[in-house]
């Protein structure tokens, strides 16, 4: 009897526990899947860029609130327009090795699932930006949702080489947004800023494509570094460092001298990188590409925490 008790009394603590880590482990693993779908790591230094330009509008005044609603705007359409793009793109991240392990890749969430999921992050960060900013910075989220999806990942990516080029204005709205949620209207500086991510976005997108050009190749996405020599991808990288540093020093007589120097000293070292890596391919040499992707990040937050 005390054995039969024992077995009796021992079961029902066991399996539920078990089922519990089951479907916890469960639910946690779609929470995770969800929140991959979006790309964290591409939305952070999204977000850091809108920060500054929102400073910048508001002449160095710290608003909080309207700083922390512009953020969670932001973040929501930024997230939208990555789920989306994750949508149209899972049958090249299956071919990829890069982006194998993304949630449509592994089938960790149904397609019609990340679509709606997608569709209802846009629409909330609209809605959201209107009501809590101006209704210029809702416009122009939707505006960026709108080309990034429609425009670069349906149209551009799998068509030209200057994907990314074009493509990259998406990346670049974030600071229009942080401008138009301030003062409801754009101005010369937030469109400098602009032209300093569109600047940025090809060397920094093209350094990661030179690491994974089979990748791209096998999934039949023209990068640059697919179709041209690593020479030529080099010469057009050292190309758009020069403009993107040359740029950034418009914004100077709008932010003066602190900003001066940190861009100066920031863009010294960006266009060094860019420039050891080029030699290093004229020479011949076994380069680094993904060094100086990794460095770029670096680069554009530093020249964001010097503004």
């Amino acid at each position: 009897m005390e054995r039969g008790g024992h077995g009796l009394a021992g079961a029902p603590d066991a399996t539920p526990s078990t089922r519990s880590d089951t479907v916890w482990g469960r639910i946690l693993g779609t929470i995770l899947a969800y929140l991959a779908l979006t790309k964290p790591r591409v939305i952070e230094l999204l977000l850091v860029a809108t920060i500054p330009a929102m400073l910048l509008a508001d002449r160095g005044t710290v608003d909080f609130p309207l700083i922390l609603a512009t953020l969670f705007g932001g973040w929501m359409g930024a997230a939208s327009a990555n789920a989306l793009n994750c949508v149209v793109d899972a049958d090249i991240d299956k071919v990829m090795k890069r982006t194998a392990r993304r949630p449509l890749a592994r089938m960790a969430v149904p397609t019609s699932h990340a679509l709606i999921f997608g569709l209802a992050l846009g629409v909330a960060s609209f809605g959201w930006l209107w009501w809590a900013t101006y209704p210029l910075a809702a416009i122009l989220i939707a505006i960026t949702i709108a080309f990034y999806v429609l425009v670069y990942t349906m149209v551009l990516k799998r068509r030209t080489w200057q994907n990314v080029i074009w493509g990259g204005a998406a990346g670049c709205m974030p600071v229009m947004v942080g401008w138009a949620a301030v003062t409801g209207s754009i101005s010369w500086e937030p469109i400098v800023l602009f032209l300093v991510i569109f600047f940025w976005t090809p060397p920094h997108t093209w350094a990661m494509a030179m690491r994974y050009k089979e990748d791209y190749k096998a999934a039949g996405v023209p990068m640059l570094p697919v179709i041209a020599t690593e020479e030529r991808v080099t010469k057009q990288i050292l190309v758009y460092t020069w403009l993107t540093v040359l740029t950034t020093l418009v914004l100077v007589p709008a932010a003066g001298v602190i900003y001066a120097a940190v861009a100066l000293v920031a863009g010294a070292w960006f266009l060094l990188m860019a420039h050891q890596l080029y030699a290093g391919v004229r020479r011949g040499e076994q380069v680094k590409p993904l060094r100086l992707f990794l460095q770029s990040n670096n680069y554009l937050a530093v020249v964001c925490v010097g503004l």
